[in-house]
């Protein structure tokens, strides 16, 4: 399996090169400087996710249109082998186990977020839907100026087309899965 990094570097440079768009071009609607999406698609270092949300926001593509890995019949995906999308100086590791194809209009994700940790997502696509279940620990999630709390065995849906923050408000990991709906 190819690392994220590399996945990354091939989609945004085949999407950019689909919408007939420069490196300046794509600068300007991402706010992005046009050095470090040099950088992101020859397939050097980590963009974090706040970057890649700005990229795909000023392409108006779906978030997993950058992170999707070529389609096979079947796919076992072993979380261990998946390079995560790091935030919050590496304490919220998102794992793409199962991006969008762009024809399935979902995505799932794998997160953990270590004590203490806080992660402020931008606004996804125009009606996405956000489904989390938490697994272990517990976060709040800031949405439309409302916070709830999320326990393990809870589960919580949003409309996440607005900006929403995450926090582990516990003392250990939390571990969740994250469903985007797409419409």
């Amino acid at each position: 399996m190819d690392p994220m990094n590399t996945i990354v570097a091939k989609n945004i440079k085949r999407l950019r090169e689909e919408n007939k768009l420069s490196m300046e071009e794509l600068s300007k609607l991402s706010s992005v400087s046009k050095s470090m999406l040099a950088q992101i698609e020859r397939g050097e270092g980590n963009p974090t996710l706040s970057t890649l949300w700005k990229i795909s926001n000023g392409m108006k593509v779906p978030f997993d249109a950058l992170t999707v890995r070529p389609e096979r019949a079947y796919e076992i995906v072993r979380t261990s082998e998946v390079q995560p999308l790091l935030e919050d100086s590496g304490k919220v590791k998102n794992y793409s186990i199962f991006p969008d194809d762009e024809n399935r209009r979902f995505a799932v994700y794998y997160l953990e977020l270590a004590e203490d940790s806080y992660w402020e997502s931008d606004p996804h696509l125009k009606g996405t839907t956000e489904f989390i279940t938490v697994f272990e620990g517990r976060i709040a999630i800031h949405v439309e100026g409302q916070t709830f709390s999320v326990e393990k065995g809870e589960s919580i849906r949003f409309q996440a087309d607005n900006t929403h923050s995450y926090r582990n408000t516990g003392t250990e990991k939390a571990v969740l899965h994250m469903i985007l709906y797409n419409p």
